[in-house]
């Protein structure tokens, strides 16, 4: 038996940050993404987003790796988003991802991060928002990802 304890904090972004993910159904993809998820045998522990991104957190099942997980997330979302005609802005999620590790002991903390992700882009951009989370992080900045 395997034991992990890794919580993630991952970050999915639009093709060319298209504003794709509609307020109005927004809570539906959120749904969908946490069902396969749990398919996967992870544990969502929050979601929420922008129209242009979506931050997830979540740890996932010790026989997965964390680019198939992000794979399957990404593939299966994007398939149901165009099968559902809510989004139809959407033309793909963009390569690549963003995902960081935190304690255990953060993880009240980097759900209410997420949970209050409306009021914080109030006050920063998507781009500004990475900037400061990859230097906190200790990550060098890959502008391809921005």
């Amino acid at each position: 038996m395997s034991y992990t304890q890794i919580l993630y904090h991952i970050v999915l972004r639009t093709k060319n940050s298209i504003p794709a993910i509609t307020q109005v159904h927004s809570q539906d993809l959120y749904k969908y993404i946490w069902g396969v998820i749990k398919n996967k045998k992870g544990t969502l522990y929050r979601i929420n987003g922008m129209p242009d991104h979506i931050h997830l957190v979540s740890d996932l099942h010790p026989t997965l790796a964390l680019a198939d997980y992000v794979k399957n997330i990404k593939v299966a979302s994007s398939l149901w988003m165009n099968q559902s005609g809510f989004f139809p802005l959407f033309e793909g999620w963009a390569e690549g991802y963003c995902a960081l590790t935190y304690s255990y002991n953060e993880k009240d903390r980097v759900i209410e991060y997420v949970k209050n992700q409306q009021e914080h882009h109030k006050r920063e951009t998507f781009q500004e928002e990475m900037i400061r989370v990859f230097a906190e992080m200790g990550v060098k900045v890959d502008e391809r990802f921005l």
